[in-house]
C-alpha cells in the first residue's frame, strides 16, 4: 500500500515542475528576469490573468482585501505538450510553472 503511495506522488511530482528556472531551446529563463526576457524567448502569452494575493483586516471576520499588485500577473503559454505558467510580479519573473499535458 505504501509503495503505492510513493509511486503516485512521484508520477504527481513529475507532471507538474514549479521552478526558478526554464530552459527554452538553447537559452534559459530565470527568476529575476525582466518582462521582456520572457517575450523575446517566449513570444506573446496565449492568455494572462492577474494572481490575487489576500489578506485579512481586523480578525476571524474581517474584510478580505485583494491586492492586483502584490499578486502579479500569470502569463499562459502552449508549448506543444506542455502549458508554462509564468508569474510576474513588479516586471520581474516571480515564478515559473511547466506542466505537461
Amino acid at each position: 500500500m505504501r509503495v503505492h503511495f510513493i509511486v503516485a506522488l512521484f508520477a504527481f511530482s513529475a507532471a507538474v515542475h514549479a521552478s526558478s528556472t526554464l530552459r527554452v531551446g538553447n537559452r534559459v529563463l530565470t527568476a529575476g528576469d525582466s518582462r521582456e526576457r520572457v517575450v523575446a524567448l517566449l513570444g506573446k502569452p496565449t492568455s494572462k490573468s492577474h494572481a490575487h494575493k489576500s489578506r485579512r483586516r481586523g480578525g476571524r471576520r474581517g474584510v478580505r482585501v485583494l491586492d492586483n499588485h502584490q499578486g502579479g500577473e500569470q502569463w499562459r503559454y502552449r508549448r506543444g505538450d506542455h502549458v508554462t505558467v509564468v508569474t510576474i510580479v513588479g516586471g520581474r519573473v516571480s515564478d515559473i510553472e511547466d506542466r505537461r499535458l
